[in-house]
C-alpha cells in the first residue's frame, strides 16, 4: 500500500510570499513547532509553522489513512474549512482548498518530494515508492459508464482493466451491522474466503467507539442504553453481566458479584437495568473478530455505487485511494452503513455556518473535549439541547467537571414539557424531570415479543404511527444520573427551560445567545452561554448518504414513511431481487420497517439472523440452517474460542 505525498501551496498572508512544501504524512500545522500529539512523539513529522493569531498552537494534523490523506482538527480555537465547508475531519483530494485562520492552502496529492521552505521544520524520512499509474479509463471516470445501465455486464467490468473480485457474500459498511451479519454467516457454514466486508476502518466497532468517546463515554464507563444482547455472540449467554460477575468473583470482589447478579435476575421490578462497560464490549468483539477471521474478510474501500448484474448478482464499485479503484461482484449483499451524518438542529447549523464558530456550538457526537477543559479551568454556562440517552451522559460529564470548578451552570432547553410518558394500551412510560425512561418491557416486547409481531403484520403507515406511539430507545432508568439532575435542581446549577428557539446570535463577547419564545413567556427570553451542546442525535435518512441516494434514484426504490429503505420482514430490499441474487439492509437505514429498535445491538443481530435464514431458504452456497443442534455445537466452539465449523 502506497502512502501519497502531500503538496501544500499557499501565499503568506503577511508578506505575500508564495510558499510550498511536499512531504509524506503526518504533517502538523500550527503556531508551535514543539506541540505534537502524543502518538507522534519521537516519530518523523513534518511541522509547518503558521504565524497567525487565529491559528492554534497545534491546529490541525494531516495523517495517512491507508493510502489516503485525512486532515483532522485538533480542537483548535477557530476551526478549519475544506472547500469553504467547516470540517472536524475529512479525507483530502487534489485541488482541495484548506482554510486555517488567514491561511489558504491548495492541496495536491503527489509522489514527488520538493524542497522545504524556511517556515517548515521537517525530520527526514525515506520517501515511499511511487504509486503505479492507474489505467487511463479509471483515472478519468469512476464508476465507469456501464454503471449507468440498470444491469451491468460483468465482462464490461473486466474490460476496464481494473481489479475485479467475484465472491459469494459481500457486506457494505464493515461496521457493527456488517460484523454481526458476517458472524451469522460464519456460524451458518460460510467460509471466510467466501465473504468480503468493505469499509474504511478495520475495527468493526471503530465508528461506534468514536461516537461513544465523543459523547463522553470512555472505555471504563457504562453504555447508556440497556444491552440485552452481545454483538460478539448471538446467544447472549453468558451475558456481559454474567461475565462481569465472574471476573468480580475471580478477583474476590463479592460485593460487585452480588450487584451484577441482582441486576440480572431481579430486573425490572427491584433492580436497575444492567448496562455493560464500553471497554468490555469492544474487547469481546475483538475476540470474536479474530475467531471468525475478520482480518481476512475485511477489505479497505469506499463504496461508490452498487448495481445489479446481468447474470443475477450485484456489482460493487469502490475506491481504495487516489486513482485506485476496483469492483466486487457478489450474489448476496448486505448494506449496513449506519448513521451517515451528525444531526444538527437547524438554528445551530445556521449559526455555525454564518459565524464560522465551531467551538462554541458543538454536537455531542463530535469531538468537543475542549468544552470541558475550558469549563474546568474557567467555569461558564452551557445550554444543552435534547433530552435522550446522550443528553443524560453530557449532564453527568458536566457534573464531573463541576467537581473541579463549581462555577459551571447548565441551562437545559427543551421545546415542550414532558409531564407523562408515551402510553400504549394499559402501559405508560415513567417520566421524571421531563426525561422519559426506557422501561424493561419495551425492548423485550419490541425485540422479540408481542410488539414485534404487531409491527411485522402492520402496513407501512401504521408502522410509523406505532413507532411514534411507543417512542424510541430513551434513557435507561438509572439512579446515578437521576440523582445528579435532582441535586443540580436543588443547588440551582441545573435549570430546565422550555420554549421555541427563534434565533441564535453572538453577543459582544462572541458567545452564542439563544432567543426563545414559549407559551408562558412574555416576549423573548435570552439564554447567554459559553457553549451550546446539541444532543438531539444522528441523521439516518437515505438522502444524507450519497451511496444510498444513488441506489434509490437509480432503481426508483420506495422509501418508508420515515424516509428510510423499505425492506421485507427478513430485511431484503425486494425491488432489487435479481434472480437468486439478494440485497439486504440493516440498522438505522431500515428504521420504520418491520422492527422497532433496528439500531440496537439486538436489532442488528435480529436483522442478520432473519437475512441469513432467508439466504438458507434460497439455497445460498455453503449455508446451513442454524437449528438447535448446530447452534449448540457452534456455541460450544465459541466458549472454547475455536473457529466456526
Amino acid at each position: 500500500m502506497v502512502t501519497p505525498q502531500v503538496e501544500l501551496t499557499w501565499q503568506d498572508p503577511s508578506t505575500g510570499e508564495q510558499q510550498s512544501i511536499t512531504a509524506a504524512p503526518p504533517l502538523a500545522l500550527g503556531r508551535d513547532w514543539n506541540q505534537l500529539p502524543e502518538q507522534y512523539q519521537g516519530q518523523p513529522v513534518t511541522r509547518i509553522l503558521l504565524t497567525d493569531s487565529k491559528v492554534s498552537r497545534f491546529h490541525a494534523l494531516l495523517e495517512a489513512v491507508h493510502d489516503q490523506v485525512q486532515i483532522v482538527d485538533q480542537n483548535s480555537s477557530n476551526g478549519l474549512q475544506v472547500n469553504s465547508v467547516p470540517q472536524m475531519a475529512c479525507l483530502l483530494s487534489s485541488g482541495d482548498l484548506i482554510k486555517i485562520g488567514t491561511y489558504q492552502m491548495t492541496v495536491t496529492l503527489t509522489s514527488v518530494r520538493s524542497t522545504r521552505q524556511d517556515s517548515v521544520i521537517r525530520i527526514p524520512e525515506p520517501a515511499p515508492p511511487p504509486a503505479p499509474a492507474p489505467p487511463v479509463d479509471a483515472a478519468n471516470t469512476f464508476p465507469p459508464n456501464c454503471f449507468q445501465e440498470r444491469q451491468v455486464d460483468v465482462q464490461a467490468l473486466y474490460a476496464t482493466r481494473l481489479p475485479v473480485e467475484e465472491i459469494e457474500y459481500a457486506a457494505v459498511g464493515a461496521g457493527l451491522g456488517s460484523f454481526i451479519w458476517v458472524d451469522c454467516l460464519r456460524l451458518s457454514g460460510a467460509k471466510a474466503n467466501q465473504i468480503r466486508a468493505l469499509g474504511l476502518e478495520d475495527k468493526p466497532y471503530a465508528r461506534y467507539q468514536r461516537l461513544c468517546l465523543n459523547s463522553q463515554i470512555p472505555l471504563h464507563e457504562r453504555l447508556r442504553s440497556n444491552s440485552d444482547s452481545c454483538p460478539d455472540n448471538i446467544w447472549g449467554w453468558p451475558s456481559y453481566a454474567l461475565r462481569e460477575a465472574w471476573r468480580s468473583f475471580t478477583k474476590g470482589q463479592l460485593g460487585a458479584l452480588g450487584k451484577r447478579l441482582w441486576q440480572v435476575f431481579a430486573e425490572p421490578t427491584f433492580a436497575e437495568t444492567y448496562t455493560p462497560k464500553a471497554g468490555n464490549v469492544f474487547a469481546s468483539i475483538d475476540r470474536e473478530a479474530a475467531r471468525i477471521g475478520w482480518p481476512e474478510i475485511y477489505q479497505f474501500g469506499r463504496v461508490r455505487s452498487i448495481r445489479q448484474t446481468q447474470d443475477g448478482r450485484f456489482a460493487i464499485a469502490y475506491s481504495q485511494g487516489r486513482g485506485q479503484h476496483a469492483f466486487l461482484v457478489a450474489r448476496y449483499v448486505q448494506i449496513a452503513t449506519g448513521y451517515p451524518v451528525l444531526q444538527f438542529l437547524p438554528d445551530l447549523k445556521q449559526y455555525r455556518s454564518q459565524h464560522s464558530d465551531f467551538k462554541s456550538v458543538v454536537n455531542a457526537y463530535e469531538a468537543h473535549d475542549h468544552v470541558y477543559q475550558f469549563l474546568e479551568e474557567q467555569g461558564g454556562t452551557v445550554v444543552l439541547r435534547g433530552r435522550g440517552i446522550v443528553a443524560s451522559r453530557i449532564i453527568q460529564r458536566l457534573f464531573e467537571a463541576r467537581k473541579r470548578n463549581p462555577n459551571i451552570c447548565v441551562l437545559h432547553l427543551m421545546r415542550t414539557p414532558k409531564p407523562k410518558g408515551n402510553p400504549y394500551g394499559k402501559s405508560q412510560r415513567a417520566v421524571k424531570n421531563h426525561f422519559e425512561f426506557q422501561p424493561f418491557n419495551w425492548p423485550k416486547a419490541c425485540w422479540g415479543g408481542t410488539l414485534r409481531e404487531v409491527l411485522e403484520k402492520a402496513e407501512p403507515e401504521m408502522r410509523s404511527q406505532l413507532i411514534d406511539q411507543w417512542g424510541g430507545t430513551t434513557t435507561a432508568d438509572r439512579a446515578d444520573w437521576q440523582h445528579i439532575i435532582q441535586q443540580g435542581i436543588d443547588e440551582g446549577w441545573y435549570q430546565i427551560t422550555f420554549g421555541k428557539v427563534t434565533r441564535v446570535e453572538p453577543n459582544n463577547q462572541g458567545h452564542p445567545v439563544t432567543y426563545i419564545q414559549g407559551s408562558q413567556l412574555q416576549g423573548e427570553t435570552k439564554l447567554a452561554a459559553n457553549f451550546i451542546i446539541d444532543a438531539t442525535g444522528l441523521d439516518g435518512t437515505v438522502k444524507a448518504d450519497p451511496l444510498l441516494a444513488d441506489l434509490v434514484n437509480h432503481y426508483s426504490l420506495p422509501l418508508n414513511p420515515k424516509q428510510r429503505l423499505t425492506v421485507a420482514n427478513d430485511f431484503e430490499i425486494l425491488e432489487l431481487r435479481n434472480r437468486q441474487g439478494r440485497l439486504y439492509a440493516a440498522g438505522a437505514i431500515t428504521f420504520g420497517g418491520p422492527y422497532a429498535a433496528v439500531d440496537s445491538f439486538l436489532g442488528l443481530q435480529y436483522s442478520a439472523l432473519k437475512a441469513v435464514d432467508g439466504m438458507v431458504t434460497s439455497r445460498a452456497l455453503g449455508l446451513r440452517r442454524l437449528d438447535g443442534l448446530r447452534s449448540l455445537g457452534q456455541w460450544l466452539r465459541w466458549v472454547q474460542n475455536q473457529t466456526p465449523s
